[in-house]
């Protein structure tokens, strides 16, 4: 019988020892805080280099006054530039009923991870009037449970190569209870200006009737 001789190598499993030095990461799937929950830790910084302010698409520039974003209903949304269309699209229905929230007795920021050097650009173009507040190292974003290393946003989003926050907005009340909440994973423009108002003047009622 003739013995064919094995063209390929032949390893020994058993001589290699694994590298002990690779770091592992546990995947924990996010769980974004919802209505009722308290937002732990949440505190805004006056550093003037964390903020983008916007009138009628124009910059204004001057001191931080935190007092608008205290002791009343806050409408703070998520965003990041790598949501393109829909991110844009997402602003300018907050910026559409930012005067009706104002109205009712609350206010509104946008959270961004990034400082974009568009964003100027793209408020003038949209004829903006918002708040944006820089999120160092996504603290506020954790916070929310709207970010993590350990769940990154390319593991729920195909053609996103940066780990950003979700596409989430709340409404806190004055305690910073969450009294709305709309994460929206599938990107179907789900914000409902109307439920936003409503929220904002719940709490800014029952807040008042608390104060008086």
């Amino acid at each position: 019988m003739i013995l064919t001789k094995n063209k390929y190598p032949y390893f020994d499993f058993s001589e290699i020892i694994p590298d002990q030095d690779i770091p592992f990461k546990v995947y924990q799937p996010l769980e974004p805080l919802k209505t009722g929950s308290f937002v732990p830790n949440f505190v805004l910084k006056q550093e003037y280099a964390r903020w983008k302010r916007f009138f009628n698409g124009a910059e204004t520039h001057g001191p931080i006054s935190l007092n608008q974003f205290s002791n009343k209903p806050l409408v703070i949304s998520f965003y990041s530039k790598y949501w393109r269309q829909f991110g844009l699209e997402k602003l300018l229905q907050l910026n559409a009923i930012q005067h009706e929230i104002m109205a009712n007795g609350g206010t509104i920021l946008i959270i961004s991870n990034e400082k974009e050097n568009d964003l100027t650009k793209i408020a003038w173009e949209n004829n903006l009037s918002l708040n944006f507040y820089y999120d160092i190292n996504n603290e506020i974003a954790e916070n929310f449970n709207v970010y993590s290393d350990n769940d990154p946003a390319w593991n729920k989003f195909s053609g996103i190569d940066t780990n950003v926050p979700l596409p989430a907005t709340f409404v806190l009340d004055s305690t910073r209870r969450i009294v709305y909440d709309d994460i929206d994973l599938t990107f179907s423009n789900s914000l409902s200006s109307k439920s936003i108002v409503s929220a904002v003047y719940k709490s800014a009622l029952i807040n008042n009737k608390k104060s008086a």
